[in-house]
C-alpha cells in the first residue's frame, strides 16, 4: 500500500510516498497557484511513474489552487484526505479563531507531537516547531498535542527579495552562511544580515515561547526545524535540537491514517 501525500506551500510543494510509517520518496516543486487539475494530474503522474497509490492525503496554503486540487482528488479512485475545516485531525486547537489557523500548521503540529513530544514511557512533553518557509513560523504544541499558537515572521526569501527589489543599491546574493557576521563587502553584509539575522530572530522568539511553556508545563520543549530553508538555517540557531525538514507530510500521513482508522 501506498499513501501519496502533498503539502501545497505557497513558494513550494512537497510530494511524498509512504509505505506505512516509512517515506519511500520525495519531491519539492515549485507552486504553481493557476494550474488547473490536468496540469496536476500531469506533475503527479510523472513523478510517480509506475506507482500504483492506495491514497491520497493533501493540504494547501494557496486559496487558489483548491478547486483544481479538489477537483482532481474528485477524480481519483482511492480514499482521499484534504485538511481543512471540519476534518478531524485529531489535534486540539487552543486559539482564539480556530479557523484561522493553517491546515499545514495543524498537521505539522501532529507530526511534531508524535514523532518528537512522545518519551519513551508514553509522557508527554512540549515542542516548538520552527518552519522555515514562505513565512518564518515558530509554533508551539502542547504536552498532550494540543496546538497552543505561535508567532509568525516574514521568511528568509521573502525578505531577501523585499531588499532586492526596493533597495537600489541591494541586489540578490545567494543564501548561504557567511563566514564572518561583519560584512567586508555588500554580499556578505546581505548573508549575514539574513542568515545570522533571522538566526538571532528565531532564538529570540524561541526562548521567549519556552519560557511560556515552562512556566505553564513546567518542562522545557524540544524544539525541531522543518520547511525547505531548515538545512541552511538551522545549524546556526542555537536552541534547535531536532531536525526534519518535511515534517508536514509526516502530519498528512498521520492524519490519513485517524481519518481511516475508525
Amino acid at each position: 500500500m501506498t499513501l501519496l501525500t502533498v503539502d501545497v506551500g505557497n513558494s513550494q510543494t512537497v510530494l511524498a510516498t509512504f509505505d506505512g510509517p516509512r517515506r519511500r520518496d520525495c519531491w519539492r516543486v515549485t507552486t504553481a497557484p493557476k494550474a488547473t487539475a490536468d496540469e496536476l494530474r500531469m506533475l503527479w503522474r510523472g513523478l510517480l511513474r509506475d506507482t500504483t497509490v492506495t491514497g491520497v492525503a493533501v493540504c494547501s496554503a494557496v486559496p487558489a489552487l483548491l478547486p483544481a486540487l479538489r477537483q482532481l482528488l474528485d477524480s481519483l479512485e482511492v480514499p482521499v484526505v484534504l485538511i481543512g475545516p471540519g476534518v478531524r485531525t485529531g489535534v486540539p486547537l487552543h486559539v482564539d479563531n480556530p479557523r484561522e489557523v493553517g491546515a499545514d500548521r495543524v498537521v505539522t503540529a501532529l507530526a511534531a507531537h508524535e514523532m518528537f513530544g512522545r518519551r519513551p514511557d508514553g509522557s508527554g512533553r512540549p515542542v516548538v516547531v520552527v518552519d522555515f518557509g514562505t513565512s518564518t513560523n515558530v509554533d508551539a504544541v502542547g504536552p498532550d498535542g494540543q496546538f497552543l499558537g505561535g508567532a509568525l515572521a516574514p521568511g528568509v526569501e521573502v525578505s531577501h527579495d523585499a531588499l532586492a527589489s526596493r533597495a537600489a543599491q541591494l541586489r540578490s546574493v545567494e543564501l548561504t552562511v557567511p563566514a564572518h557576521a561583519i560584512g567586508k563587502n555588500t554580499v556578505a553584509a546581505l548573508q549575514s544580515g539574513l542568515v545570522l539575522g533571522f538566526a538571532g530572530l528565531v532564538d529570540g522568539l524561541v526562548g521567549r515561547i519556552a519560557a511560556e511553556l515552562v512556566a505553564q508545563f513546567g518542562t522545557a520543549p524540544v524544539v525541531v526545524a522543518t520547511g525547505g530553508l531548515a538545512p541552511l538555517m538551522a545549524d546556526n540557531c542555537r536552541t534547535i535540537s531536532e531536525r526534519e525538514p518535511d515534517l508536514t507530510v509526516h502530519g498528512l500521513r498521520l492524519a490519513f491514517e485517524r481519518q481511516h482508522s475508525r
